[in-house]
């Protein structure tokens, strides 16, 4: 518009000095100096424009270099999601073929002292969780499809533990029959101490199957029954003459005779109050007489 006022300017000044005759030089030179400074002011202005245009075009290249950049970034963090979604399903797989491994060792390796492979089993079942869980810190995606997976393979890792647990109930029982037979074969005269070697053995393979059993899902295939073989064993381990008190869960007091191997703080629990959380070695009484002292763990109120 400014540009349009301009030139009708110059139109008219043109006009009225074509008009005039009798115009003197002096009289041209005025006309024409407003001329002047309105295109100084114009070229000024041009210079300004093309100066901000300058700018724009710098700040324009600039923004295409930054969507580049992050074009690039977006491309690196899809790839490292991707390699990080590889490698999940890697060592998830891995787990679950040492898992398997670890079964078949188990079904091979079946004896009286299998009951110490089969914690190994366990162990890795915690490793398992803690591999997830810092996986998980990794990558967040799929992460239902993760646990699922993992509790499926702990499912069937706890379904193959109870089996074989199943199975050892049945050795135990057998070594309860010797003990038993030991006991008719050879009477034990009033001030002789009888061997209780086999005893003590007894009840704490039936203490590390009870132990093991808390750590399983309660809706574990065959959990119930195996916990009524146990049941059978310590009825048995009782017609002996021998007895295993009940100590996980109690309520634990200074005046107890158990040897507390270490104490642990949980927040969970009543501040102050004390409770058997863990028996490592039974407690076992012989004709109301305790023979073995127990070793436990103590979880203390925050």
């Amino acid at each position: 518009m400014r540009r349009i006022v301009i030139s009708i300017f110059i139109l008219a000044s043109i006009n009225a000095f074509t008009q005039t005759e009798n115009a003197t030089k002096e009289d041209l030179t005025k006309e024409l100096q407003p001329l002047k400074i309105i295109i100084q002011t114009l070229q000024k202005e041009n210079g300004s424009l093309k100066s901000e245009i300058s700018k724009l075009n710098t700040k324009l290249s600039n923004a295409n270099k930054s969507i580049d950049s992050l074009r690039a970034l977006t491309k690196e963090n899809s790839s490292a999601i991707s390699q990080t979604a590889s490698e999940l399903g890697i060592k998830i797989s891995a787990t679950e073929t040492n898992t398997n491994q670890k079964i078949t060792e188990v079904d091979k390796s079946l004896s009286k002292n299998s009951l110490y492979g089969i914690i190994g089993v366990l162990s890795a079942i915690l490793l398992s969780g803690l591999l997830y869980w810092l996986l998980s810190k990794r990558q967040k995606t799929d992460k239902t499809e993760v646990v699922e997976q993992l509790q499926k393979t702990k499912s069937s890792i706890e379904e193959s533990l109870v089996k074989e647990f199943g199975k050892q109930t049945s050795l135990i029982e057998s070594e309860l029959q010797l003990l038993a037979q030991q006991k008719t074969a050879s009477p034990i005269s009033a001030n002789a101490e009888p061997d209780h070697s086999l005893a003590l053995k007894v009840a704490s393979e039936i203490n590390l199957i009870e132990r093991n059993i808390n750590l399983m899902d309660k809706g574990t295939k065959g959990l119930k029954q195996l916990e009524r073989s146990v049941g059978k064993l310590k009825d048995n381990l009782s017609a002996n003459g021998y007895e295993m008190p009940e100590l996980l869960g109690k309520q634990y007091h200074q005046g107890m005779k158990v040897i507390v191997t270490s104490s642990i703080p949980d927040e969970n629990l009543e501040k102050g109050s004390e409770i058997i959380t863990k028996v490592l070695i039974p407690q076992v009484n012989f004709n109301d007489k305790m023979i073995q002292t127990a070793q436990i763990e103590v979880s203390v109120g925050m």
